[in-house]
């Protein structure tokens, strides 16, 4: 059989994307064969499509690091064909090729089940952004955090995938959230989505003059690093608790014992890639319980819709911070 793809070529150390017909036997080693319905774009995936961060080294390439759609062929028993799946993490779309094609052949141990609450279009609305935002919620209440409005959870980046993602789901889950972004233009976006104020993230910027400043947020989901999670630290409640998961502001961090001495600060690493496989499946049955409940409409609020020979052209896009929200990726026509 043959499928369509993204394929990603390089000549002359310069990498270039174009629609391909493809044959199975190009398909790589796997028990699972996926006919892809949907895929997503991630800030990852913008580097690939641009040749950046040699995170690829071997070409011929799909990207593509989510995808989810209907098992066609398995020789798994815990994948039937019709089972509706997705997969997250795991380097696809590095390492191994993605989701950006009608077909692709995976290991099993990579997929899960799609909750039932959730369509496959609305499982790349969660994707690995809004995976790894419900993975770090479930960490902070898995610490045992209360929220309030003396006590709010902070969002950081809340414009981008994990941070928008991070107030659905805090909100949804009942927790009083301040949303920080550097657009506030879209503020009646994020408080659409549940956030009870939205601040800008300027306010967070600033290196502070000393090491604990007054006590601010009780806990925090921050997709941004560098400056900003250390602005945060030093603001943060005592007993508070930081689940951070982003470098976009850079893999320093200028800080220093003090928040975690004096306030019992706890700092919380988020990686949705090592994250194992049946915690997985707890955090997506968590995302199922919270689309069921209600978050379907807010969820759906955050896509934007695009065809796969449209993608590349959007890539510098969500490289500069100028896609909002979750690019959900048509991989079917």
């Amino acid at each position: 059989m043959t499928f369509h793809a993204l394929l990603l070529e390089e000549n002359d150390g310069k990498v270039s994307a174009a629609m391909a017909e493809l044959d199975d036997s190009r398909l790589p080693a796997g028990e699972v064969t996926v006919a892809v319905e949907w895929s997503s774009l991630n800030y990852k995936d913008g580097m690939v499509l641009q040749g950046l961060g040699r995170l690829v080294r071997d070409y011929p390439h799909v990207g593509g690091i989510d995808l989810a759609g209907t098992v066609e062929a398995s020789d798994d028993p815990r994948y039937s064909p019709g089972d509706k799946v997705a997969l997250t993490g795991w380097r696809v779309g590095e390492t191994h090729w993605g989701g950006y094609a009608s077909r692709a052949r995976v290991k099993a141990d990579w997929l899960v089940p799609v909750p039932a609450a959730l369509t496959t279009r609305q499982a790349m609305a969660v994707g690995t952004a809004g995976f790894t935002a419900m993975q770090a919620l479930v960490a902070l209440e898995h610490h045992g955090i209360d929220t309030g409005p003396d006590s709010p959870l902070l969002a950081t980046g809340a414009s981008g995938g994990v941070g928008s993602s991070a107030v659905l789901w805090a909100s949804a889950a009942g927790h009083h959230v301040v949303a920080s972004t550097g657009r506030l233009e879209n503020a009646d976006e994020l408080t659409a989505l549940g956030a009870a104020e939205v601040i800008d993230r300027a306010e967070l910027a600033e290196n502070p003059s000393r090491p604990l400043l007054s006590e601010r947020w009780g806990s925090c989901i921050d997709a941004v690093g560098g400056d900003t999670l250390a602005h945060v630290l030093t603001e943060i409640r005592y007993g508070g608790v930081v689940a951070a998961c982003g470098l976009a502001g850079g893999n320093g961090l200028a800080t220093t014992v003090v928040p975690f001495l004096l306030r019992g600060v706890s700092l919380l690493g988020i990686d949705s890639v090592m994250c194992p496989a049946d915690h997985r499946s707890v955090v997506w049955g968590r995302i199922g319980d919270l689309v069921a409940a209600g978050g379907g409409a807010k969820l759906d609020s955050l896509i934007t819709e695009v065809p796969l020979a449209e993608l590349a052209a959007l890539a510098p896009q969500i490289m500069a911070g100028q896609v909002k929200g979750r690019v959900v990726v048509n991989c079917a026509t």
